[in-house]
């Protein structure tokens, strides 16, 4: 028979409730302060947006000129004859549209998005009410009359000239297909480099880096693919640094090259070409931080994804540390920004030559997390937004002296005649509310919304000097 000990030590029961109750109080508590926290730092955040609107508006007028988009309404003309075989082979079956119209190089309309070179912009002789207008599409001539050859290009801007340096594909030659399934191409002519003191007018500089000749193995010979070259000052080796997407006919080699040179003019040394941490990389960008600290960005993995690394102190080589953002989302044409200790980025689909809807993205740190922020296109219409006004993303330039102002540098690809693909500059503001929630947290950004506004014609503010 067990006899019960009277003197048994008593239950621990109402002791571990009260921990749970204690533990539970001090969760919710947490949470209760991280939600004041954050609320807390949303009003800030959105007061100092708002603030910072009404400082740039009242020092700016003009950029409420900006702000006043224009809208557009293209009818799309009834079919006559045949259409062309890359506009055809898109949507064979179904009603034409807007986008099929622009890739037709037999369209009625094509004049809309190519304008021809009546309309070009000549800084030489655009003297009176056109001087210093941007027409975003037009063909843009240099000092020398000829037209701008800096296709997926970058700028940098000089401090020791006070000078801006555009760097771009130079592509003055014949567009073809390496073979039936291939892309347009044109075979590496080198890249071109143009000078301007305000951006408007610019001055030929000459091929900086040029393409191989007679050596089939080299990374630059002409029947390989040279894209997106972006060049940044080395202020410890006092070097100029180009970085470029490097390929073959087949965009295979998916590599980046590097070159230097002691001059912005050039010429430029080529270093060589690497897959950066390992992986392939096509699309790319380099950033320059305020603290000299650089970055490499690049399409990865198919396309489907976007990495980002530290570049070396003398920015010639990658870092081990990499990022992987954006997996899963298919970007590319990423062209970064940095405003108030904020990282921006505006991406591009993967659809060709074929334009698409850019995206814009936003983090407190480059090496993220990076957030969705959704499509900062605005004014034309629902297509022109939806096409990122027919064009991709290259680079953004800032302005210093207008708070939170930008222009938004983009290609309107020709892919029937890639030599006479478009430059699309717009207005960029960073500026009010975000319209859109983050993708996979709580509530919305504490950032504000990216705006790019679509223009036929627009300036600079007129007070704006470099």
């Amino acid at each position: 028979m067990r006899v019960r000990n009277k003197y048994r030590k008593p239950t621990a029961f109402p002791c571990n409730v009260g921990c749970r109750c204690s533990i539970s109080a001090v969760v919710w508590s947490l949470v209760g302060f991280l939600l004041m926290l954050q609320l807390y730092s949303l009003v800030s955040r959105r007061n100092e947006v708002n603030g910072d609107i009404k400082l740039r508006t009242s020092r700016h007028p003009l950029v409420r000129e900006l702000e006043q988009v224009e809208e557009e309404n293209i009818q799309i003309p009834p079919p006559r004859g045949k259409r062309s075989p890359r506009a055809a082979k898109r949507r064979p079956k179904r009603t034409t549209t807007l986008v099929d119209e622009f890739l037709d190089e037999n369209s009625q309309i094509r004049h809309v998005f190519f304008p021809d070179m009546k309309t070009a912009i000549n800084p030489l002789k655009d003297a009176g009410n056109n001087s210093n207008y941007f027409f975003p599409g037009r063909i843009w001539l240099d000092t020398d009359g000829n037209p701008i050859q800096a296709h997926g290009g970058g700028m940098l801007y000089d401090e020791r000239s006070s000078t801006y340096y555009w760097y771009g594909e130079y592509k003055d030659g014949p567009t073809y297909h390496a073979h039936k399934k291939g892309a347009a191409r044109v075979d590496i002519i080198g890249v071109g480099c143009y000078s301007s003191k305000d951006l408007w007018t610019w001055k030929n500089e000459g091929i900086v880096l040029t393409a191989e000749e007679t050596n089939e193995t080299h990374d630059l010979h002409k029947s390989n693919v040279l894209e997106r070259p972006k060049v940044i000052y080395n202020d410890y080796t006092g070097k100029y640094v180009m970085w470029m997407h490097i390929d073959d006919v087949n965009y295979t080699k998916a590599a980046v090259g590097v070159s230097v040179s002691d001059n912005p003019t050039g010429p430029f040394d080529y270093l060589g070409s690497q897959r950066p941490h390992g992986y392939e990389s096509r699309d790319m960008t380099i950033f320059k931080d305020d603290d000299g600290v650089a970055y490499l960005v690049y399409s990865s993995e198919d396309n489907s994804e976007l990495h980002i690394g530290l570049l070396t102190k003398d920015y010639l080589n990658v870092k081990p540390e990499m990022q992987r953002i954006l997996v899963g989302q298919h970007r590319e044409a990423p062209a970064l920004f940095k405003y108030r200790g904020t990282y921006y980025m505006i991406t591009s689909g993967c659809t060709g030559w074929a334009p698409n809807e850019a995206l814009a993205h936003a983090a407190d740190s480059l090496m993220g997390p990076w957030e969705t922020m959704g499509n900062p296109c605005i004014g034309g219409n629902k297509v022109f937004r939806l096409a990122t006004f027919f064009a991709q993303s290259t680079f953004v330039i800032p302005l210093p002296g207008i708070p939170g102002s930008y222009i938004f540098m983009a290609d309107r690809w020709n892919p029937a005649d890639l030599g006479d693909s478009r430059y699309v500059w717009l207005p960029l503001i960073v500026g009010g509310p975000a319209d859109r929630p983050f993708e996979f947290t709580f509530g919305f950004p504490l950032w504000p919304r990216v705006s790019i506004y679509w223009h036929r014609k627009w300036r600079l503010p007129s007070s704006w000097s470099v």
